[in-house]
C-alpha cells in the first residue's frame, strides 16, 4: 500500500491594518509562498495549504480610523483589501485569507476561549504600562523610562477589571516541548531566546480588555458583555479558524488535527506571543499545538527602520513596478541573512537584478540559441534528478534557511556558465557537431533542473524556462530580465 502523504499547512503573520502594506510584509509573504510551492513539489498541491490575512480588532486600527475621520468598519474594510489585492500583485499561492472581522472567526474564537480550563481563566484589577503600538502591557524592568523599546513612544498607564490566563500553568510544559522540540523553532538563537525567557518565569496574563477602553470594538468574550478579548488571544485563533474550527471542518481536521507540519512563520517581534502564549492556550484548550515556527528577521531601508515618520516606507505595489516581481521575490528571498536583519537599497536591488540577467538570462538564452543554431531546437533532455543537490536543497528547507536554499541555485548557475566557457561548444561544432550535442544535452538538463529548484522562488521565471526547454524542442525568446539602464534610475 502506497503511504499517505503529510498534510502541510503554513501561515504568515495576519498583519494590522492601520497602514498600508510595506515591504516588510511582502518579505514574509514572499517567505510562506516559497515554503508551500517547495512543499508542493514534495507532497502535491491537495495536500498543502497555505494562509494569511488582517488582523483587524486592535485598538491600533481604531485610532487610525479616528486618526482620519473614518468609520472603523469601512476603515478596516478598505486596508483590508489592499492586502488582499496583494495576492495578485506578488502571484502569491496563498489557499485562503481570513478577515477577524468574519464570522468564522469570531465564532472559533469564542469557541476556542470556551475550550480553555475553567482552573487557567480568572478575573482580577490589574494596573500597568500598556503600548498600544505592540497590544502589549511591559513591566518596569522590560520598559526603562517608561518607552517602549520597539515603538520608542511613551506607555500608558492601565487600570482596569480583565480576565486572566495562568500562562504560569504552562511554564514546564511549554520547555519541555521546545527543548525535545516537539514544537521546533528556528533559528536555533531564536529557539535559545524563547527558552531563556521561559526559565525566566512566566507571569499572567490579560486575555480581555473593558469594552469601554477598546471603544466597544473586537470579539466579545463569551457570557460577559463588558469585555471584549485582548486582541492577541483572538488573532492568534486566526491559524485554526480558517480551516473551520468554529464548525469541526474536515479542513480543520487534515490540516491541523492530522498535519505533520503546522508552521508559523512570524516576524522577531511577535515570537513571545506565537512561541509562549499561543502553545500554552492550545494545551489548556486541549488542541495540537504548532509543529515548527520559522522567525525572521526585519528590513531596514539604507539603514534605518522602516518608519512612516521618516518616509522610508517601499510600497511593494511600486517597487514590483519597477524591477519586475521575480526580481524582487529573488532579491529578498536572497538578501535577509538566516539569523539577522537586512538592509534595503536601490545598490543591492540593481546588482541582484544583474545576477539575474548575465547570469540566468543569459545561459538560458545561449545554450537554447546555439541548440537552435546547430541543430533545430533538436536537443534530447535527461530530466533524471541530481540527488546530492536536491538533499542539500532539502536540507536548507528542513530549517527555512531560504537564503541558503537561493544561494545554491545561484552557484549552480554559475556551474552551468563556467561549463559553456570551458567545454566551449560554439567551438567544437566546427570539428564535432556530435560532441557539441553532448555538451548542450548536458547544459540543458541542468538548466531545466535549476527551473525546478527556481519555482519556489521566481515561479513565473521558472515556468517561461520549462516551457523554452522541452525535451526535443529547445526555444529561445524574449530576455527573461532585460538589461537595465541604471543612468535614467539615477
Amino acid at each position: 500500500m502506497e503511504k499517505k502523504k503529510p498534510y502541510f499547512y503554513v501561515t504568515a503573520s495576519i498583519p494590522y491594518v492601520n497602514g498600508d502594506p510595506h515591504i516588510g510584509h511582502a518579505l514574509e509573504f514572499f517567505e510562506v509562498d516559497m515554503i508551500a510551492r517547495y512543499a508542493r513539489q514534495q507532497y502535491g498541491s491537495d495536500q498543502v495549504i497555505a494562509v494569511t490575512g488582517t488582523d483587524e480588532n486592535s485598538l491600533k486600527n481604531v485610532l487610525a480610523a479616528e486618526k482620519v475621520g473614518q468609520d472603523i468598519e469601512t476603515f478596516v474594510s478598505e486596508h483590508s483589501k489592499t492586502f488582499r489585492d496583494l495576492y495578485e500583485t506578488l502571484n502569491l499561492s496563498f489557499n485562503d485569507f481570513i478577515r477577524t472581522r468574519e464570522t468564522r472567526h469570531i465564532l472559533g474564537a469564542q469557541k476556542f476561549w470556551n475550550a480553555f480550563k475553567p482552573e487557567d481563566v480568572y478575573k482580577k484589577s490589574y494596573e500597568g504600562l500598556y503600548c498600544v503600538g505592540c497590544e502589549m502591557f511591559y513591566t518596569k524592568e522590560e520598559c526603562q523610562e517608561g518607552i517602549c523599546a520597539t515603538h520608542k513612544t511613551p506607555l500608558e498607564i492601565i487600570k482596569e477589571e480583565n480576565y486572566f490566563f495562568k500562562l504560569s500553568n504552562y511554564q514546564q510544559q511549554l520547555l519541555e516541548l521546545i527543548e525535545s522540540d516537539k514544537l521546533k523553532i528556528y533559528p536555533p538563537e531564536k529557539r535559545n531566546e524563547i527558552l531563556s525567557f521561559i526559565r525566566g518565569g512566566l507571569e499572567d496574563f490579560s486575555i480581555s480588555r473593558s469594552q469601554e477602553r477598546a471603544k466597544n470594538w473586537g470579539v466579545p468574550v463569551p457570557n460577559d458583555p463588558t469585555q471584549v478579548m485582548y486582541v492577541w488571544v483572538d488573532a492568534l485563533s486566526n491559524y485554526i479558524n480558517i480551516l473551520g474550527f468554529a464548525t469541526d471542518d474536515d479542513r480543520y481536521k487534515h490540516f491541523w488535527e492530522e498535519s505533520q507540519h503546522r508552521i508559523h512563520v512570524i516576524g522577531k517581534d511577535i515570537i513571545r506571543f506565537h512561541a509562549v502564549y499561543w502553545p500554552a492556550m492550545l494545551l489548556s484548550a486541549g488542541l495540537p499545538l504548532p509543529t515548527e515556527m520559522y522567525v525572521h528577521g526585519f528590513f531596514t531601508v539604507d539603514g534605518q527602520k522602516i518608519s512612516k515618520s521618516l518616509g522610508n516606507v517601499i510600497d511593494p505595489n511600486e517597487i514590483v513596478k519597477e524591477y519586475g516581481l521575480d526580481a524582487i521575490r529573488y532579491y529578498l528571498l536572497r538578501e535577509l541573512p538566516y539569523a539577522s536583519d537586512g538592509n534595503v537599497s536601490k545598490e543591492r536591488i540593481e546588482e541582484r537584478y544583474s545576477e539575474l540577467a548575465n547570469v540566468l538570462g543569459n545561459l538560458v538564452h545561449r545554450v537554447a540559441a546555439m541548440a537552435k543554431n546547430y541543430f533545430e531546437g533538436n536537443i534530447d533532455i535527461d530530466f533524471t534528478p541530481d540527488v546530492e543537490v536536491e538533499e542539500q536543497l532539502a536540507q536548507s528547507m528542513r530549517i527555512f534557511n531560504l537564503k541558503e536554499y537561493t544561494d545554491i541555485v545561484y552557484d549552480l548557475m554559475k556551474k552551468v556558465n563556467e561549463y559553456i566557457d570551458k567545454e566551449k561548444p560554439f567551438t567544437v561544432f566546427k570539428t564535432d557537431p556530435e560532441a557539441t550535442k553532448v555538451i548542450l544535452s548536458k547544459a540543458a538538463r541542468e538548466i531545466r533542473l535549476i527551473a525546478k529548484y527556481l519555482w519556489p522562488i521566481i515561479p513565473n521565471t521558472s515556468e517561461e524556462i520549462e516551457r523554452r526547454y522541452q525535451n526535443g524542442n529547445l526555444q529561445t525568446g524574449e530576455p527573461l530580465f532585460p538589461r537595465r539602464d541604471t543612468n535614467d534610475q539615477k
